[in-house]
């Protein structure tokens, strides 16, 4: 069994009755075992759009990652998804942060995620499950890659959903 950290984020009404429904269908992929609390995020890249509701979880699985990318994308087309522009509003967002330590570079999919180390709506519930988890390239502890970016960003753009 693997543990793997999959962000989940949406900006469609309900949006977090969206993440319900997703942290229970990944247990079609495995077992969940930790849920980060749920946050508020200004959308990035399109502006005219809802804010999102995203968290982070942690996922045990026996698939290896291209299965589980697989199963992913099922799961996003069985809860409502549907195709849009890069950055437009979504239903349900799921992505593989981390699997193990594992580094992967292929066409449909990296690992860790490439911009996980400057988002964050991914950094902030990540640090609340996992702040000891060191990232395989950068070799930081989630901790540190959350202190840089908001040194750099120098004001929060995440809020707790109460």
């Amino acid at each position: 069994m693997s543990k793997v950290f999959i962000a989940l984020g949406s900006n469609i009404a309900p949006a977090k009755g969206n993440i319900d429904r997703a942290v229970s269908a990944l247990n079609q992929a495995g077992t969940v075992i930790k849920t980060a609390n749920y946050i508020i995020s200004k959308p990035e890249g399109f502006a005219d759009q809802a804010d999102f509701v995203n968290t982070v979880l942690l996922l045990q699985t026996d698939l290896k990652p291209l299965p589980l990318l697989k199963k992913l994308k099922e799961l996003e087309a069985s809860l409502g998804r549907k195709p849009t522009f890069r950055n437009g509003p979504r239903v349900i967002d799921l992505d593989i942060l981390f699997y193990e330590e594992e580094t992967i570079n292929l066409p449909d999919l990296t690992i860790p995620h490439k911009a996980l180390s400057e988002r964050e709506f991914v950094l902030a519930p990540l640090n609340e499950i996992a702040p000891d988890f060191i990232h395989p390239v950068l070799h930081k502890a989630v901790s540190e890659l959350l202190k840089d970016l908001m040194l750099r960003k120098k004001q929060s753009t995440v809020k707790e959903l109460n």
